[in-house]
Order: C-alpha cells, then sequence, then structure tokens
C-alpha cells in the first residue's frame, strides 16, 4: 500500500457543459472574462453508432482549473434556449446519454499511482468505473455518483505545449466562424482552420526571422 495520504486529488481540472452557442460562449468566456482557450479537441467520427462530431474546448479559469464546453456538430437545442437560468438542464427523457455526460466534473490526480488507486476504490464499490479512456494530453476514468453526476478523475499524460495553445486558438475562432454561418459542421471548421492558418502564415515567418536576427 502506497505511503501517500488517503486523499490524493489535486482540485479540480475541469467542469463540462454543452453549448449550443459556441460563438456566443467564447465571446462570453474569452472576450468578456479574458479566459484564454487552453485546449480544443476535434473528435470526427468519435464514440458509438450515431455519435455526432463534435469539438471540446477549454477555458483557463485561474489556479489550473478550466472551464469546458462541448459543441455537438447538427444537435439541436432542448428546452427553450430563450427562459432564463438553466432551461437546458431540464432534459426530456430520451435526451441521448453523450449529451447528459458532457455535463460532468473532471477530478485532476497528479500520477498513474494515484489514478489507479481511485479505480480501485470505485471497482470495489457500489459505482465502479464504466470506462478508462487515454486522450491526447490526459488519461481518465468515468463513473457516475448515486445522483447520476458523471465523475471524472484525470491525470495528465504530458505539458500542453504552446503550439498545442496555438492550434485551440485556431480552432476556436474557426468554430465561432462557422457556427454563425448557418449549418456548421466538422468538415466546414477544418477548412476554415485551414485557411485561417494559411493567411496567418506570412506573419508568422516574418516574426520567426525576426526573432532569429533579434
Amino acid at each position: 500500500m502506497s505511503e501517500k495520504a488517503e486523499h490524493r486529488v489535486k482540485g479540480v481540472d475541469h467542469t463540462a457543459f454543452p453549448t449550443f452557442d459556441p460563438a456566443g460562449t467564447v465571446r462570453f468566456y474569452r472576450d468578456v472574462l479574458k479566459f484564454p482557450v487552453v485546449h480544443s479537441i476535434c473528435a470526427a467520427g468519435w464514440g458509438p453508432e450515431k455519435h455526432p462530431d463534435f469539438i471540446h474546448f477549454f477555458f483557463d479559469i485561474g489556479n489550473a482549473d478550466r472551464i469546458a464546453f462541448f459543441y455537438y456538430f447538427g444537435l439541436d437545442p432542448v428546452g427553450d434556449p430563450g427562459l432564463p437560468g438553466d432551461a437546458w438542464a431540464r432534459l426530456p427523457s430520451d435526451t441521448p446519454g453523450f449529451f447528459v455526460n458532457s455535463r460532468h466534473l473532471a477530478i485532476h490526480v497528479e500520477d498513474e499511482e494515484d489514478l489507479l488507486e481511485y479505480r480501485r476504490r470505485l471497482d470495489d464499490s457500489a459505482w465502479p468505473v464504466e470506462m478508462q479512456v487515454m486522450h491526447e494530453t490526459i488519461e481518465s476514468i468515468y463513473t457516475h455518483d448515486p445522483n447520476g453526476y458523471m465523475v471524472e478523475f484525470t491525470r495528465a499524460l504530458r505539458p500542453v505545449t504552446a503550439q498545442e495553445d496555438l492550434d485551440a486558438a485556431l480552432t476556436i475562432e474557426a468554430l465561432c466562424d462557422v457556427a454563425t454561418s448557418g449549418e456548421p459542421t466538422m468538415d466546414k471548421l477544418l477548412t476554415r482552420k485551414a485557411e485561417l492558418i494559411v493567411q496567418r502564415a506570412a506573419a508568422w515567418e516574418e516574426s520567426e526571422r525576426e526573432l532569429v536576427q533579434g
């Protein structure tokens, strides 16, 4: 048995929610509150049959904590988005499971040993681990608590690079562009992102030359 303390978590890694308005979400968190975009995942063809393409994007809210959102391409809003408060939380019984589970809390642990320890604790309980997933930069285990809420325990596989932060910023800019153009798709997002890269390549090359000459 490890000599580490029984309580091994390192606070909130991220809390996540679905969004039907990615451009408005970016304006609110990035432009109004000044929370920088720090990571994004473009998931095309991911998941079980009929699972829509989606983008999962993260904002830095300080203290190494993040707030994240899922945008599902082609998924119409549930409830009435014109209502105040958490109107979309009142979901009909036939709401897809992936949408319900996009609302979750991710708890950060330090390393693989701690992740496996929480897997052991959960598997020995009435709430065993339902899946263990290796993402791009993290490894996570998932279960549902007694209330039906999804809970994730996650560890970093490696540091996120500055290049990945830049990639996330371009991805989210492309998402905002296509989300306001009508019928956004993953293909349109990737095409727009490529256009942005080409547009800015000359400026990046010039900056690189100035640094070298510097």
